[in-house]
């Protein structure tokens, strides 16, 4: 059986869903609307136990799931939402014992995700130009992962380049992909996959022209994903009123050998099947 200890993070969670953050530690109070329990009360107390506060009210104490410790955790930067981090572990085939490069590490949300992905085998790097995003990171990455061996956090820009080689997959959540993306073409094994979050169109197209120009990247492709969730209660079904939809673009690219990329500039793009019709009929 695991139980609630010292040090540990914890979300109350009240009959509407609710969650509410906190570490665990002995001989503090935990309050909420005039209402307080004793951390002395969870401590020790099974994972997933139900405690009633001072005045009655009753919640649930449970360990977080990474996706949710990730949306209530302190912030230096956005951090990516759960959806996100889900397909991008799947599109770029983040897998056990993969060396990892990311740029910026951010609040370190998508950073617990490849260290748990990668596992102890594995290595993840990290790139942060910032001092105070890195040290936010790395409280979140250690209250909720413990004491990590696997990551190797750097106070470096991305932009002016990559120190390491033969990395598996290089995985970049940044404002300027496009700017990293001749280091990726040196720092990628031939084989390795290429992926780079963004919010926008305009920015997904330079990082796109960036990859051709490179010469070294095929199967370049850009998605994004939206989740819709469902209300079931009973007869009553129906989709949610909210929903998260778009977040951010993702871009996805493999690492061959020099010379095998096309060098096709999207002026020179083979036109699609329906234009390539209307020209021959034109012949």
């Amino acid at each position: 059986m695991t139980v609630l200890s010292d040090g540990d993070r914890v979300h109350l969670v009240d009959r509407k869903g609710r969650q509410y953050a906190l570490t665990l530690k002995a001989g503090d109070t935990f309050q909420l609307s005039g209402e307080t329990v004793a951390h002395g009360d969870l401590i020790g107390k099974p994972d997933g136990t139900l405690v009633t506060l001072s005045r009655g009210r009753r919640m649930l104490a449970l360990r977080p799931t990474l996706s949710e410790y990730v949306l209530k955790m302190p912030r230096g930067a956005q951090v990516l939402y759960p959806k996100d981090l889900g397909v991008i572990l799947q599109w770029a085939d983040v897998y056990p014992g993969a060396r990892v490069f990311e740029a910026g590490t951010g609040s370190g949300a998508l950073t617990m995700a490849l260290l748990r992905a990668v596992g102890d085998r594995g290595h993840v790097i990290s790139y942060e130009s910032r001092e105070d995003f890195a040290r936010t990171a790395m409280k979140n990455i250690e209250r909720y992962l413990g004491p990590v061996h696997n990551l190797s956090l750097r106070q470096r820009n991305a932009y002016e380049g990559i120190e390491e080689t033969d990395l598996d997959r290089v995985v970049l959540d940044l404002p300027e992909p496009w700017q990293v993306v001749p280091h990726a073409a040196t720092a990628l094994r031939s084989g390795g996959v290429y992926l780079s979050y963004v919010p926008t169109i305009p920015q997904v197209m330079q990082t796109v022209e960036a990859l051709q120009r490179a010469q070294v990247f095929v199967m370049i492709q850009t998605f994004e994903t939206l989740l819709r969730t469902w209300n079931i209660e009973g007869r009553s079904v129906r989709p949610d009123l909210r929903m998260v939809a778009h977040s951010g673009f993702l871009t996805v690219a493999r690492k061959v050998q020099p010379g095998l990329a096309p060098s096709v500039g999207p002026e020179e793009a083979e036109p699609e099947a329906g234009e390539a019709a209307r020209q021959a009929e034109r012949l």
